[in-house]
C-alpha cells in the first residue's frame, strides 16, 4: 500500500436495505467532493445520517476537528465546510428539493436553504 492510498476512493457498498428516495439522495450525494481529498463526502464517511421527507431533506454531516490552537487550519477547515455544505445544497436544489437543512453530528444547524414558495 502506497503512502496516499488509503485517500483513494473506497468501493461503494450496497445500499439495498434503504428506502429508495434515500437511496437517490445518496447517490447524488456521491456528486460533493472534498476540496481537501476530492473523495466524495459519502465514501470518505462524512454523511452521518439522512432524512428525506417529500421534497425536504436533511443532512446530518461528521465533520473533523482542528487543532484549537492552529489559527491557520481552523480558516482551512471553515472554507472546506463552507464549500462542502454548498455543493449539498446545490445538488440537491438540482434535483427537485424544495428545502435542505445540513446539521454537524450534534444537531447544530450549519445551513438551511429553502425555496421561496416552500411554506
Amino acid at each position: 500500500m502506497g503512502f496516499l492510498d488509503f485517500l483513494k476512493e473506497k468501493p461503494r457498498g450496497t445500499l439495498k436495505e434503504l428506502p429508495p428516495e434515500v437511496k437517490d439522495v445518496v447517490e447524488e450525494l456521491r456528486k460533493v467532493r472534498d476540496p481537501e481529498t476530492e473523495l466524495n463526502i459519502v465514501d470518505e464517511g462524512l454523511v452521518y445520517g439522512l432524512t428525506v421527507e417529500n421534497e425536504k431533506v436533511m443532512v446530518w454531516l461528521l465533520l473533523a476537528r482542528t487543532t484549537p490552537e492552529c489559527h491557520f487550519c481552523q480558516a482551512i477547515a471553515m472554507n472546506v465546510q463552507k464549500r462542502i455544505i454548498k455543493d449539498i445544497i446545490e445538488v440537491l436544489r438540482e434535483k427537485g428539493f424544495r428545502s435542505v437543512k445540513v446539521y454537524n453530528e450534534i444537531g447544530l444547524l450549519l445551513e438551511e436553504w429553502r425555496d421561496k414558495n416552500e411554506g
